[in-house]
């Protein structure tokens, strides 16, 4: 019988195939007490099956592409540490010994014990990191349990290798983790459904970068969906069809055709200028995460680069910041790749999403969205952020470089970044190194405070570029990394098309230069709204360049000024839906 599942679309794009579940591993295991003096042999299936899982995260670490996102290194290192804790391997070795558990029972009854503890926590992205230990120890029991469907990764690929194509193959799952993400794209998967997960989870961050068709927070999706159930996702709505009729397949086979036709197409776009149908010129602009992207960036038609994360490179240092002349060296790479275009780097931006894991360095390694994080860091961490300021400095002249502050809000923050900055100068003039004098210096809108005080910013600072992303987080009162309020996170809720719409109206009447640089940036469905209030100054993803480029090639304007007003009148749900319709018929 044929049936609709609702998720939430995170990648765009069709997947057609047969459903290849992975039940939780750790949720149903067996409960038995195992032979007296068998004790040592069952503690040693439990370390030997933590052993496997080790050494597999290992490997794939190792073996990560170039190209791969710096955020799959990242998650390997988070599930290697939580491997390494012995608060999972202590007490289930004790309830082996002391109380004969078998080694899932053992593992499953410590996994709840710390579970409970997470619950407890206040702080939401903490207790959200109870996925990461979940997923961990369920890596752990396809190792230890093999069964119809709780197979090791190894014999989970052997079935599929056996049985049909790759690319026939949707995995389905309660959830799955970033290090099986991986794996599933190396081996060209169809693509994936999961129980959990938001718009900003760690399995949809990496769909995107990875380009591969999703569905998440599909509530209920692994118990609902048989083994080898014909599948659709389709993943511009987030809904995924089981058992499709004959006709709704035929018709999806052509949809995925004709998207597939579709990407081939678009690489035509890639060297065409990007001007609107009333000649409006508008810079596409890419955002990247380390020195390596910059290439690929201007490969594909990037006119530069508007958001350099610079975070990336504080990751996974393993308690160890990196130094003046690191930063400076890759500063300097990116700048040079792209080849005298502007390179906007934003300084360090660490948050509850962008998590350091050093400890001992200044660095904490969980923080409140609205706790000790980003500007606000890097001005209670004087020397870090003039090490930092000072290799963007050096970096200057091998570029056409920009320094982007994050989170700003106050004006004494402001005051106080530009006296760091200048501080940096005078040290580097007595020092007798070069730098651009007249190096640019931006802010992040991004918190509404901001927006409602553009003033503040536009006597102070060079240009602005909005953060979509957290701009909407402030907005709506939304911890994007909380899957439970997921569905709250709204770019069409009228507050935060307003507060939008105000910041790139007062910036131009400014004559303040004005980009955004959030996801609404490379959605392509927002893509009219924005040329429609006026911004002429685009920064995403690379990947997405070539499809906002598409729509802004057919945009007129001057025509969509006047239905984009109609969009911000609009109060009720199904007037903003109405209106944002008709401006992308």
């Amino acid at each position: 019988m044929s049936f609709t599942l609702h998720g939430i679309p995170v990648t765009n794009g069709i997947a057609i195939g047969r459903a290849l579940r992975i039940a939780p591993s750790a949720m149903d295991v067996k409960h038995y007490l195992i032979a007296e003096g068998s004790e040592q042999a069952e503690q040693k299936r439990l370390l030997d099956a933590f052993q496997v899982v080790r050494q597999e995260l290992k490997t794939l670490r190792a073996g990560l592409p170039e190209a791969a996102p710096e955020e799959m290194a990242a998650f390997l290192d988070v599930h290697g540490m939580i491997l390494a804790d012995p608060t999972l391997t202590e007490r289930p070795l004790e309830l082996i010994q002391q109380k004969r558990y078998n080694a899932e029972w053992a593992l499953a009854t410590q996994l709840e014990n710390v579970l409970e503890q997470f619950a407890e926590i206040e702080d939401a992205y903490l207790r959200e990191r109870a996925a990461d230990i979940r997923q961990v120890v369920e890596r752990v029991m396809k190792v230890l349990h093999l069964g119809e469907d709780h197979q090791t990764i190894g014999a989970f690929y052997k079935t599929v290798s056996e049985n049909r194509e790759l690319s026939e193959v949707i995995v389905v799952a309660h959830d799955i983790s970033p290090p099986d993400m991986l794996r599933f794209k190396e081996l060209a998967f169809g693509g994936f459904v999961t129980d959990l997960g938001g718009k900003t989870s760690h399995t949809a961050i990496v769909a995107r970068s990875l380009d591969i068709p999703a569905a998440v927070g599909v509530r209920s999706a692994s118990e609902l969906i048989r083994q080898d159930d014909w599948l659709i996702i389709d993943g511009d709505r987030g809904i995924v069809i089981v058992d499709p009729s004959p006709f709704i397949l035929e018709e999806y086979r052509h949809l995925q055709s004709a998207r597939k036709l579709e990407k081939k197409k678009l690489l035509r776009l890639k060297h065409t200028p990007t001007v609107t149908v009333d000649g409006q010129h508008i810079d596409l602009m890419a955002n990247v995460e380390m020195p390596d992207d910059a290439p690929m960036a201007l490969d594909s038609g990037a006119v530069g680069i508007g958001l350099f994360r610079s975070e990336f490179l504080f990751m996974n240092r393993q308690g160890q910041m990196p130094d003046e002349e690191e930063q400076f060296w890759a500063y300097r790479k990116t700048a040079e790749a792209m080849k005298g275009l502007p390179v906007s780097i934003r300084t360090i931006d660490i948050g509850a999403d962008k998590p350091l894991d050093v400890k001992d360095n200044g660095g904490p390694n969980y923080l409140s969205p609205l706790g000790l994080r980003a500007i606000r860091w890097s001005l209670s961490e004087p020397e870090m952020f003039l090490i930092q300021i000072r290799a963007i400095l050096r970096a200057s002249v091998f570029g056409k470089i920009k320094i982007l502050i994050p989170m700003l809000a106050h004006a004494q923050e402001i005051d106080q970044t530009l006296d760091l900055i200048q501080t940096a100068k005078n040290q580097l003039e007595a020092e007798s190194i070069s730098f651009d004098p007249g190096i640019q210096v931006g802010a992040m809108i991004e918190i509404p405070a901001a927006a409602l005080a553009l003033p503040l910013f536009i006597r102070r600072l060079d240009f602005l570029s909005i953060g979509t992303n957290d701009l909407i987080q402030y907005t709506l009162a939304i911890d994007r990394a909380d899957n439970a309020v997921a569905h709250l996170y709204d770019p069409l809720h009228p507050a935060v098309l307003r507060l939008i719409a105000g910041i790139i109206r007062d910036a131009k009447n400014a004559q303040m230069p004005v980009s955004v640089c959030g996801e609404m940036a490379g959605d392509a469905s927002m893509t009219r709204v924005l040329l429609g209030m006026g911004l002429t100054d685009f920064s995403l993803h690379f990947k997405q360049l070539l499809s906002v480029k598409q729509e802004i090639l057919r945009s007129d304007t001057k025509q969509l000024k006047s239905a984009v007003d109609g969009l911000l009148a609009a109060i009720e749900p199904d007037d903003i839906q109405a209106a944002f319709q008709k401006i992308n018929a």
